[in-house]
């Protein structure tokens, strides 16, 4: 099926670990969705979804990652009068540390 019938931004975010927080700077009122890899596949299919997130009306705007998961952000325009320009950080979970893996 095609996607939905109105523009977007998709952000592929990869696995991350619960507790990321996601950092997304509008330069307008959108909505930010976040969601796992079978609802961002039903999203594209125009299918029921669940995510994250809602309107997005003040910048920047933080998500905390809930569980480890491979992970999408959607930027659209449902709803509004445009596609906004938009940015994403990563910020790693409180605690977390960088392994580092050494050639055997």
């Amino acid at each position: 099926m095609a996607p939905p019938n109105f523009r977007y931004t998709h952000y592929d975010l990869k696995p991350q670990r619960a507790g990321t927080m996601i950092e997304v700077t509008l330069n307008a009122v959108n909505n930010i969705r976040l969601m796992t890899a079978p609802n961002f596949q039903r999203f594209t299919e125009m299918l029921d979804f669940k995510y994250i997130g809602g309107v997005a009306k003040k910048s920047p705007i933080r998500l905390t990652i809930p569980e480890p998961a491979h992970w999408h952000l959607i930027v659209d325009m449902e709803g509004h009068h445009g596609l906004a320009e938009s940015s994403v950080k990563l910020i790693a979970a409180p605690g977390s540390t960088v392994s580092q893996k050494r050639a055997s």
